[in-house]
């Protein structure tokens, strides 16, 4: 990079965002990070992640946080099982040996927080513009501040970011599923029948255009939703997330007739219910350089949660975009090669998204679901083949 310094905004404090500051910092570049949220403990941050070796764990490995990854993963709670309706086992994989363990998102943003500078971060900041000057550079313009002027600002602010509208039109689409969420508290020592179902990882069962997904989270914690096909205001109209009875009559009515040892997961739902409608750019997303501005994660390819790629391809985002900051001499020229390379790479686990999410209840869905996990299991047997070579 130049010897002059140039002054960076990153918007957005989620996983690619705090990779790319914390790998920033470790190079001694300095950034200006800024986070809607007022702070770390605002809200829950959502379930449990697999990070990949190629993506993810990468990330950490570059930012030096590995020791700090393998006091939180998981690898014991990489299982799948898969169920019909009536409560019938398809499929038990229990096997630990596999290379993408399980991290609650909380425990990851965690350990990325607590890896930057105390005063990184200016929380309770609500972008509302991002305003070009006359010099070329931008200013941040939040509910009550202004900051700037910033030579790059960089969108880490997900689905709906406001950073992305200065390089790109398009906005998410609905991808026709909605996730309906759900909660179980303490399911090892309140619900052992549950925990005994679920296994160590996740679990799935459909039938008629249902699906019921649960996946096990630390702390003996289940986090589950129920999937279903339908158009994005049928299931506000359908659900009243402000009555937890009213929800768990309504779930059990739509997966009416299933097997009992799985309508007890929404029997034991806790209080808290959430609507999720899945969004996605279209494959292929991408934009014309514009000198400043660039996104990552979410903000530039935005999928289907199907595959799980999503936070891991933030995080290499992050370690793509901070190897080209730091290795060229023109930061311009170092952000337009992010992009292009960063338009291919996403492309092909985008595409898979979305072909995973408009077969997802299909007639085929399950078939489709059981070869997915065989080729899986291939490949995890090839490379132990390689590694033992």
């Amino acid at each position: 990079m130049s010897s002059d310094p140039i002054r960076i905004a990153i918007v957005g404090a989620g996983p690619g965002g705090l990779t790319l500051a914390r790998l920033l910092h470790v190079a001694g570049i300095r950034t200006s990070l800024f986070e809607r949220e007022s702070s770390a403990t605002e809200r829950a941050q959502g379930g449990t992640l697999d990070l990949h070796t190629e993506s993810g764990q990468l990330a950490l490995a570059r930012a030096g946080l590995t020791d700090g990854f393998l006091r939180i993963a998981r690898y014991e709670d990489q299982g799948s099982r898969l169920y019909t309706c009536d409560g019938r086992l398809l499929l038990a994989d229990d096997d630990m040996t596999g290379d993408r363990p399980e991290v609650d998102r909380t425990a990851l943003r965690d350990l990325l927080l607590q890896s930057l500078p105390l005063d990184a971060i200016a929380w309770a900041r609500c972008l509302r513009e991002v305003a070009p000057r006359n010099d070329g550079r931008y200013d941040l313009v939040f509910d009550g501040a202004r900051e700037g002027p910033f030579d790059l600002v960089i969108g880490a602010d997900g689905a709906w970011s406001r950073v992305r509208p200065l390089v790109s039109r398009y906005q998410p689409q609905y991808s026709g599923l909605t996730f309906v969420e759900f909660g179980i508290d303490e399911v090892d020592t309140r619900h052992p029948a549950l925990s005994e179902l679920v296994g160590r990882g996740k679990m799935g069962a459909e039938s008629a255009g249902r699906s019921l997904m649960v996946l096990r989270n630390g702390n003996a914690h289940l986090r589950g939703y129920a999937i279903f096909r339908v158009p994005v205001e049928w299931a506000e109209r359908r659900f009243d997330v402000t009555s937890p009875s009213a929800m768990r009559h309504a779930l059990l009515g739509e997966f009416a007739g299933w097997a009992d040892a799985l309508l007890d997961l929404l029997r034991a739902s806790s209080d808290q219910f959430a609507l999720r409608p899945i969004h996605a750019l279209p494959v292929g997303h991408h934009w014309t350089n514009r000198p400043g501005i660039t996104l990552l994660g979410d903000a530039a390819h935005l999928m289907s949660p199907f595959g799980g790629e999503g936070v891991n391809a933030a995080m290499l985002d992050a370690v793509e975009l901070a190897a080209h900051l730091v290795g060229s001499k023109d930061w311009r020229e170092a952000v337009r090669a992010y992009e292009t390379a960063m338009f291919v790479r996403v492309a092909q686990p985008a595409g898979e998204a979305a072909e995973a999410a408009a077969t997802e209840l299909s007639h085929i869905s399950q078939e489709l679901t059981l070869a997915h996990h065989q080729a899986y299991m291939q490949m995890r047997a090839a490379a132990g083949d390689s590694t033992a070579r």
